[in-house]
């Protein structure tokens, strides 16, 4: 039997109905076939935008993927990145000319609304778009657990102050990780998410200086005097690749970066070469690990961006909702 869009919609909403006052029910939990059924297309619909603006700018691959990083770090994974508004995510200073690819989310909606309406969330886009982003640049894949509801407000403040920050020492950032489920293996493996993507002079600028001697001894002497040039005079706005070594390829030459001491941020460097406690005895380990194995680093990352991907809304969020405009709550 065939159903209409309005009629699939319908019986959608019917089973959140009775999930939500039937005692006991587990309408929360994600599943790799949440779609299949409702909007069967949702795959090739965020495959085929992905690829598109990929082949555009490889770049943005690494921004979809920093995108549902900063998602889910601020009131879990429900899209509350994506709104507009005062009180906007995208507006706090972690996100501010640096999170990107918005414009692709949008134009994924747009599909998605035209062949099933109300059906397929925003956070849910951004979680598959991020997937993708990471297979065309040629990392792993992962099933993309969905089922995740929109939130219905932003959190400026919770961005401001809950996402980990490359000016941090690595057991602030553990602890972070740690307030939202993660532990310090995932810190190690989600950080490799930087063997793709580029930086502004802003978030490194602090390890450069005028003499070579002075300059950061965790950063190497030639890399840091080829990043002074690039970034005196500018605005802090001038950018460099992540990872030196292969910048649009997603692979585990990141890892080998930091052995050599080209880490390009602090909070990458200090993985392998801080002095505190957690570096000796974990991440450090987890870095010369990484760096011979190509194939457990890819195991490793597809499992964290599972459980990132599964970081849960707070009590306080509510049901939540399936944004028709991604930028704006929907009317009442």
């Amino acid at each position: 039997m065939e159903y209409s869009h309005r009629s699939r919609f319908l019986l959608v909403c019917s089973v959140l109905v009775l999930c939500l006052v039937t005692q006991g029910a587990r309408c929360d939990e994600l599943t790799s076939d949440f779609y299949d059924w409702s909007c069967p297309g949702v795959y090739d619909v965020v495959q085929q935008q992905v690829f598109a603006a990929m082949r555009e700018e490889p770049r943005m691959g690494a921004s979809l993927l920093r995108l549902h990083f900063h998602d889910c770090f601020v009131n879990g994974c429900d899209g509350s990145i994506l709104l507009d508004g005062a009180d906007a995510e995208k507006f706090a200073l972690p996100n501010q000319n640096s999170v990107r690819g918005y414009e692709v989310i949008d134009a994924i909606k747009a599909d998605l609304e035209n062949m099933c309406p109300g059906v397929v969330s925003c956070a849910d886009v951004v979680a598959l778009a991020a997937g993708y982003g990471v297979l065309f640049s040629g990392g792993p894949y992962y099933d993309v657990l969905l089922g995740r509801r929109d939130g219905l407000k932003a959190n400026q403040s919770g961005a401001d102050n809950g996402l980990p920050s490359p000016f941090e020492p690595i057991s602030s950032i553990v602890q972070k990780f740690a307030d939202v489920g993660l532990d310090t293996k995932d810190v190690v493996v989600l950080s490799g998410a930087h063997t793709i993507g580029r930086s502004r002079c802003v978030l490194f600028s602090d390890r450069l200086t005028s003499t070579k001697s002075s300059a950061d001894p965790t950063l190497d002497a030639t890399m840091a005097a080829n990043l002074q040039k690039l970034c005196t005079g500018g605005d802090g706005n001038q950018t460099t690749a992540l990872d030196v070594g292969s910048p649009d390829v997603f692979d585990k030459q990141y890892y080998h970066n930091l052995l050599s001491k080209k880490g390009l941020l602090s909070s990458d460097q200090g993985l392998f070469s801080g002095n505190e406690d957690v570096v000796a005895s974990t991440t450090k380990a987890l870095v010369e690990t990484y760096s011979e194995d190509g194939e457990q680093f890819f195991s490793d990352f597809g499992a964290s961006m599972v459980k990132m991907g599964s970081i849960p809304l707070p009590e306080s969020a509510g049901a939540g909702e399936i944004r028709c405009n991604c930028r704006v709550p929907n009317p009442k």
